[in-house]
């Protein structure tokens, strides 16, 4: 084996190479750090990364496997960790000043999770201030003149440059989804209440959800295996229920090809001239396939809902920050607090009462239809690093708590990544990526043109 390239080879892979012998945790850990070290100066993909932590993990697993001792299914595979969510070895300060030298008695759920699977964690991988709008240091690893999106800017970023194959990230409104495909990775939110929140930086707990990015989807589904589960420290999770087999499930094909529905949803308008134009081709590849659904126009309401939540929320969980350190917020957040502040308990109400409305109304098209099939941004990453781009086209999504997966299948005319969105009904998540490993080979043989 190659042992100069094992920074890229996918996870499942990696802990199939691990598990088997043929090589080892701790030079598959040196591969990554090499790549960082040769990349990272460009990408800033980190906010905390000890390699000397990193190979002290990797040896005490390789140890572990010589004893003979069980191995979980990550088995020194390494990890990235949005700097948002808690680890108890490492500072987890949040992309904001005001958090600076913050260490966590204890990791998050996740976290926990990840190392009774065998993963090693990395390090800490970048966020926005906050996990909200002002960028961070990190840089689109395919042009750095770019936004890598966010808030999950370092996690996406740092898979996408083959400095870790997995990475963890969340989502309030596109913050999995958007930089995915800006740095033209998967990028997995799965349905709402799936995976644990608990020692995690809290936003909006009814928008609030984990995620996940790989360069496969087998991988995809191989996290999110080790992750799915009730928590009672998260009161959201779901309730205690069988293992969901994602891994037999996303890699087995369809009982009958699927049909999508092509949904351009209330601000196509705002989508990018070659967007339109790949989408039309794309469509026009899968044939009998797909069929175009337009969403009611009362839909674009509910991007306000979302919105009024999101910011009321906010200003509750983030009234210290405000408070004592507003001084030190970028300007954007402190608009977002101040408009949080001002909305009224009856339009907070509303919009959550609209939530199973919106729910009940998407439950109604997977009765014909296996996925949504829509943009996951309104075109590539755009230039510049003052913004991290629109999430509006993550937004309904998100606030509906459906599964989510932005799929690497197409590139602009700047060769930059183009992302393609499907969505899934709320709890099928391992039919969803089923779905598209369907929809991956599908463009693949015979790809229309931008795909």
């Amino acid at each position: 084996m190659d042992t100069s390239r094992l920074n890229w080879l996918s996870a499942t892979d990696a802990a199939r190479a691990v598990r088997d012998g043929a090589i080892s945790s701790e030079q598959l850990a040196e591969a990554c750090l090499a790549r960082v070290r040769e990349v990272d100066a460009q990408v800033q993909a980190w906010a905390f990364l000890d390699p000397e932590h990193v190979l002290a993990q990797s040896r005490a697993l390789d140890e572990r496997r010589k004893e003979g001792a069980s191995l979980g299914p990550l088995h020194g595979v390494p990890v990235g960790v949005k700097d948002i969510i808690d680890t108890a070895d490492m500072p987890t300060e949040d992309g904001t000043a005001l958090h600076a030298g913050r260490t966590p008695a204890e990791d998050a759920t996740v976290v926990a999770r990840l190392r009774a699977a065998g993963a090693v964690i990395m390090g800490k991988t970048v966020t926005t201030e906050l996990a909200t709008y002002a960028p961070g240091k990190t840089r689109n690893p395919h042009h750095p003149e770019h936004t890598p999106g966010g808030s999950s800017s370092g996690s996406a970023a740092a898979v996408a440059a083959g400095m870790v194959p997995l990475a963890l990230g969340s989502q309030t409104n596109g913050s999995v989804v958007r930089p995915a495909a800006f740095c033209g990775v998967y990028g997995f939110k799965p349905t709402y209440g799936l995976i644990s929140r608990h020692g995690v930086l809290r936003q909006s707990r009814t928008l609030d959800q984990l995620g996940v990015f790989a360069r496969t989807i087998e991988d995809v589904a191989l996290v999110c295996e080790q992750l799915v589960g009730c928590d009672e420290r998260d009161p959201d999770t779901l309730p205690p229920r069988a293992r969901i087999p994602f891994v037999q499930i996303a890699t087995e094909d369809p009982p009958l090809p699927p049909l999508l529905a092509f949904v351009k949803t209330p601000i196509w308008d705002q989508t990018e001239p070659e967007t339109r134009e790949a989408f039309e081709e794309l469509v026009a590849h899968l044939g009998d396939r797909v069929e175009e659904f337009a969403l009611p126009e009362s839909t674009r309401e509910a991007l306000e809902w979302h919105r009024t939540i999101m910011e009321a929320e906010m200003a509750a969980n983030y009234v210290v920050e405000y408070e004592t350190g507003r001084d030190k917020l970028s300007a954007s957040l402190r608009a977002q607090l101040e408009r949080g502040r001002r909305i009224t308990a009856l339009d907070y109400q509303t919009g959550l009462a609209r939530i199973p409305q919106l729910i009940a109304g998407f439950g109604r098209l997977f009765e014909r239809y296996d996925a949504i099939l829509t943009p996951a941004a309104a075109g590539t990453a755009p230039r510049g690093l003052e913004s991290t781009g629109s999430p509006m086209f993550c937004t309904l999504w998100t606030l509906a708590g459906m599964p989510a997966l932005s799929m690497p299948l197409m590139r602009g005319a700047n060769g930059l990544p183009l992302g393609v969105q499907l969505v899934g009904a709320r709890g099928n998540d391992a039919r969803l990526l089923r779905t598209a490993r369907w929809l991956a080979a599908r463009t693949q043989a015979e790809a229309p043109g931008g795909v």
